[in-house]
């Protein structure tokens, strides 16, 4: 029977953490992702108490964003970065797109909000991905949570990153213990 909450047939609610940031995370998740088990936005939510999530599409239409001030976008976009610039405040606020990379890309061009926010794009991986419940287009191309995880790491450091990690991990290997196909 799959879990109303993390939606995994093997449910992994006891194990999510709590991890307290000082960074908002606003995690805006496209209509069709909402319930996918895949979904690793909301595995990130529920770990994080000081986010929230905001659907995008479908019968509610384009998302209605919070105010965006101090807010930096997550976005495969521009240069990577590998420490936070010494001449401008970090973020207070990191807003991730949480859909397919096709309809990440058109929700950026469809939001205005986002258009002008800062873009944090994250370093290519050093290490070889690990499994993962989707294919992603390129290898560079992590899912939400690693993203939400990577951005925090630059933003606050590794205490806030290993646990959406391990959730991560831990989230595959639940999927994969229940027969579904993983992407190694």
């Amino acid at each position: 029977m799959t879990c109303t909450r993390c939606l995994l047939q093997r449910c992994l609610c006891a194990e999510i953490p709590t991890i307290a940031t000082r960074t908002r995370v606003v995690i805006v998740r496209h209509y069709s992702e909402i319930h996918r088990s895949s979904n690793s936005g909301r595995l990130a939510h529920l770990a994080l108490p000081n986010s929230e999530i905001i659907d995008h599409g479908g019968f509610g239409g384009l998302a209605k964003l919070p105010p965006l001030d101090g807010a930096w976008l997550l976005f495969p976009e521009g240069e990577p970065m590998t420490a936070m610039p010494a001449d401008r405040p970090p973020p207070t606020m990191l807003v991730a797109l949480d859909a397919t990379w096709s309809q990440a890309r058109r929700m950026f061009r469809k939001l205005a909000g986002l258009r002008g926010l800062p873009i944090l794009r994250l370093p290519e991986p050093a290490r070889p991905l690990p499994a993962r419940m989707r294919e992603a287009p390129s290898p560079d191309r992590v899912s939400t949570i690693e993203a939400i995880a990577g951005a925090l790491r630059l933003v606050e450091g590794s205490e806030s990153a290993e646990p959406l990690e391990a959730l991560f991990a831990l989230a595959v290997q639940r999927a994969a213990q229940s027969g579904r196909n993983i992407v190694k």
